[in-house]
């Protein structure tokens, strides 16, 4: 990848207290990803969907939604991705009353007029939006849709994992889309449930997970003319009644409410312990972190304890070291989940066993992100 620069700016904070994608566009005109992350149900789906409309509508072209599986777009489930914009009055609205209501069909979003019935007595003669699922890329790829201006790809961040080589599937839905045009914006749009996914490396992202609520980053990569936009939407200014909800203590709810990023409640240290009684220590290299992991066998006790590493690793070329980089040396191993001797077998044990503890629940969440990378290998 070409070299990159990073710009940071402060989000600009909307009247009505929603998200609204129009104004990051309008800030940054020539971007061609726009990828915008938060808390859930602060607009941000609502309204990209509404800029697919308002570009139809204004003539300026046809939309695409992109979501990672086929069952995404089962009858119901698609058909409901338009229904606040329907049951708001949007449609009506934009469309001058020629139509009340949305139906989608075999990969394509209609409009449509309901009389007072209930029944369908008028439908757009062309789609206004298309949709496409990372699964069946290959069925698409020999249809042209050259109106398309306007991609947005929803839930790209998962808790459940990603498919296999999911950027690369994305890169080629895309390519079917846009063909040899450059008037195609792409819009990216995230929960807060998982700041390892593998998005925010591809793109070369190196800020998103510690960039703050509220702040833009603009990231441009060297000679090109490419331009990716990176937002961590902050939470509205004003509360929403559905908050009173979710008020309970648990650090996982805080995603729902205050933006902040979904992590499990991970065991801490169970007894504190000196340093004789740690036999043996081995390190885990993910992402951008150094973890470092001490068996500790205290009388009863016998379990890993995995913390932070904010030293350099003394013996690089003699400590066992678990790294997602393939590396030809001996103490290197990838994959913690394929044990290869004795060692990593005993290793293993402390996993399945829940034997391991962490130092904070963010320690415990990389681990898990890793040990999921690591049992799809």
């Amino acid at each position: 990848m070409s070299k990159r620069e990073l710009k940071f700016f402060k989000s600009k904070k909307s009247k009505d207290g929603f998200y609204h994608i129009q104004d990051l566009i309008k800030k940054y005109p020539d971007a061609r990803y726009y990828v915008v992350y938060s808390l859930r149900s602060n607009g941000k789906s609502y309204s990209a969907l509404e800029l697919i409309l308002e570009n139809y509508f204004h003539g300026k072209g046809q939309g695409a939604i992109i979501r990672r599986y086929d069952l995404d777009f089962k009858q119901r489930r698609a058909g409901a991705m338009f229904s606040a914009l329907v049951s708001n009055g949007r449609v009506v609205e934009l469309s001058n009353g020629v139509y009340n209501g949305i139906k989608y069909r075999a990969g394509e979003f209609y409009l449509i007029h309901k009389d007072e019935q209930g029944e369908i007595d008028r439908i757009s003669e062309t789609p206004f939006c298309y949709g496409f699922a990372l699964t069946g890329n290959e069925h698409d790829k020999s249809t042209g849709y050259p109106e398309v201006t306007t991609i947005v790809f929803d839930e790209f961040i998962s808790r459940n994992g990603y498919l296999n080589d999911e950027f690369v599937l994305l890169m080629q839905v895309a390519s079917t889309i846009i063909r040899r045009r450059n008037n195609v914006k792409i819009i990216m749009l995230g929960n807060t449930i998982n700041p390892y996914n593998p998005y925010f490396d591809e793109m070369g992202l190196t800020h998103a997970r510690q960039q703050k609520p509220g702040t833009i980053d603009l990231y441009e990569y060297g000679e090109t003319s490419l331009k990716v936009v990176c937002e961590y939407a902050e939470k509205p200014t004003k509360s929403y009644d559905s908050d009173v909800y979710f008020a309970f203590d648990n650090p996982k709810l805080h995603m729902i409410t205050d933006g902040e990023w979904e992590l499990n409640i991970y065991p801490h240290c169970p007894v504190k312990y000196k340093p004789k009684d740690v036999k043996f220590t081995f390190f885990i290299i993910f992402k951008e972190h150094l973890l470092q992991c001490e068996i500790v066998m205290q009388g009863k006790y016998n379990f890993c304890f995995i913390h932070k590493k904010t030293t350099p690793l003394k013996d690089p070329e003699k400590d066992l070291i678990f790294d997602c980089e393939h590396n030809p040396l001996y103490n290197y191993s990838r994959c913690i989940t394929h044990a290869i001797n004795d060692i990593t077998k005993r290793i293993q044990w402390y996993f399945s066993s829940d034997k391991c503890f962490y130092q904070d629940n963010l320690t415990g969440e990389i681990v898990r992100n890793y040990m999921e990378w690591s049992s799809k290998q």
